[in-house]
């Protein structure tokens, strides 16, 4: 992606401060990186999310 990213589009952050990517991001991005993301639309809901 060489657009630039876009606050509460594309990503927001949380209350620790952390900036994280939105479903939007992940869709235009166009792939799972596997790294159980938060707002993956391709993780699968059964599983928890910080499962390990």
């Amino acid at each position: 992606m060489s657009e630039p990213l876009i606050e509460n589009i594309d990503y927001y952050f949380d209350e620790f401060g952390r900036m994280v990517f939105t479903k939007e991001y992940h869709l235009k991005r166009g792939y799972c990186c596997g790294n159980n993301c938060l707002n993956c639309p391709w993780r699968n809901n059964d599983n928890e999310r910080d499962n390990k």
